[in-house]
């Protein structure tokens, strides 16, 4: 049993590199993307769990104030770009919900019960309105809830892993 042990941690000790090395990489990767496509101050960068798969999310703001997240995957492409809105009185944003704030939550909560820890108006590229719940359960872990604002389906779920910066004006 130790023999299989020690072969198993010497194995993960010569694999762990080439995985960080990836992982940075793609990083990278998208960081580079990015800054080519957006100029603004990187405020924030989370790994998610979604359906079992890492995806970053990068949040940046430019020099208007405006935030902008950007989803990549671990291989260093952007699958998903959304702008935020200040509110849910944004011109952009209302133009097309119908669901409130509230029914949003209260959606988010029942199927993810916990503390509502920040709420965030998205633009989807397509222009479709979403809520963005950050909800943290009794065991601690963040879960992030995707609500359309037309619908009031839930669209999105994933788990936070870890966060790199923290927004100053997260509401809630």
């Amino acid at each position: 049993m130790k023999k299989f042990f020690s072969i198993h941690l010497l194995l993960f000790a010569a694999v762990l590199p080439t995985l960080v090395a990836a992982t940075d990489q793609a990083i990278e990767d998208c960081i580079q993307t990015i800054m080519n496509e957006k100029e603004g101050e990187f405020v924030k960068l989370e790994a998610l769990d979604v359906k079992g798969k890492t995806v970053y999310e990068f949040e940046i703001r430019d020099e208007n104030g405006f935030e902008y997240e950007f989803m990549c995957d671990t291989k260093g492409k952007i699958f998903e770009r959304e702008t935020e809105s200040a509110s849910a009185d944004s011109r952009a944003f209302k133009k097309h919900a119908k669901i409130t704030e509230e029914d949003a939550i209260k959606t988010a909560l029942e199927s993810y019960p916990g503390k509502v820890e920040e709420l965030e108006y998205e633009i989807e590229a397509d222009g479709a309105p979403s809520y963005e719940i950050d909800i943290v359960g009794k065991n601690g872990v963040e879960t992030k809830v995707e609500v359309d604002a037309v619908t009031g389906k839930i669209i999105e779920v994933s788990t936070e892993k870890w966060e790199i910066g923290i927004e100053d004006d997260a509401r809630l």
